[in-house]
C-alpha cells in the first residue's frame, strides 16, 4: 500500500484524462490548471518565508544545509517557480485545443518534462557535490 501513495497523483490524473476521454466532461479539463495552480502557490509562497519547500525537502532528507547548499536549494525553488508557472500557462492553453492535444500535454509530456527537469537538476546536484561546492 505504501508504493501506491507515490503514484497516487498519476493514477488521478490517469482517471481524469480517462473520464474526459471517455465522457467529455469538460469541467475535467481544468483539473491540470487547478494542480499547476496549488504547486506554484507552494513554491512561490515558500521563497517568502525563511525557509523555501526544497529547502525543507532537503532537510528532510537529512542534509546539512551550510551556506552554498542554502542558496543552491533556494534558486533550485525560483527554477521550480518558472516552470510550474510556464507549466500552468500551457495547461491553462490546452484547455481551449482540441481533446487530443489537452490529452498529450497534460496526460504525457507535463510529466515527462517534470521528470526532466528533476533529473536535470539532480546530476547538477551530484556534480556540484563531488566539486565540493555545496
Amino acid at each position: 500500500m505504501g508504493k501506491i501513495k507515490h503514484f497516487t497523483p498519476i493514477l488521478i490524473t490517469l482517471c481524469v484524462v480517462f473520464l474526459f476521454y471517455i465522457k467529455r466532461i469538460v469541467f475535467l479539463k481544468f483539473y491540470p490548471p487547478i494542480c499547476n495552480l496549488t504547486i506554484f502557490i507552494i513554491f512561490f509562497g515558500s521563497l517568502f518565508t525563511k525557509e523555501t519547500i526544497i529547502q525543507k525537502f532537503a532537510r528532510m532528507c537529512g542534509d546539512k544545509l551550510e551556506k552554498p547548499a542554502w542558496l543552491y536549494t533556494r534558486n533550485i525553488t525560483y527554477v521550480w517557480c518558472v516552470f510550474m508557472f510556464i507549466n500552468l500557462l500551457i495547461s491553462i492553453w490546452t484547455i481551449f485545443l482540441s481533446d487530443n492535444i489537452w490529452i498529450l500535454y497534460n496526460g504525457c509530456i507535463s510529466y515527462i518534462l517534470v521528470g526532466l527537469l528533476f533529473g536535470i537538476e539532480y546530476i547538477v546536484r551530484i556534480i556540484l557535490r563531488k566539486r565540493k561546492l555545496i
